[in-house]
């Protein structure tokens, strides 16, 4: 089993939080996606952080460029790892 993981970098947290809400419904995740604040290195403001919504995809179920486009509706994108 390998340990494949999606990163989607939304602009602030309510974004965050409302794709990590649509992603069950939109691509059937049942694993509750992991929400991370990242600060923009040498940024103390919390309003410079992004938000990452991290998604566990164990069976490669996901499809990438899918991913990209729904992170997209909030002004995100999906980070290549």
């Amino acid at each position: 089993m390998s340990d494949v993981r999606h990163v989607l970098v939304l602009p602030d947290r309510d974004a965050a939080e409302q794709a990590a809400e649509a992603l069950g419904a939109r691509f059937g995740i049942d694993e509750e996606p992991r929400l991370v604040r990242d600060a923009l290195a040498g940024e103390d403001d919390a309003e410079d952080a992004q938000w990452l919504v991290v998604l566990r995809d164990e069976e490669g179920r996901l499809d990438p460029g899918e991913l990209d486009e729904f992170a997209g509706e909030w002004d995100g994108w999906r980070e290549e790892p």
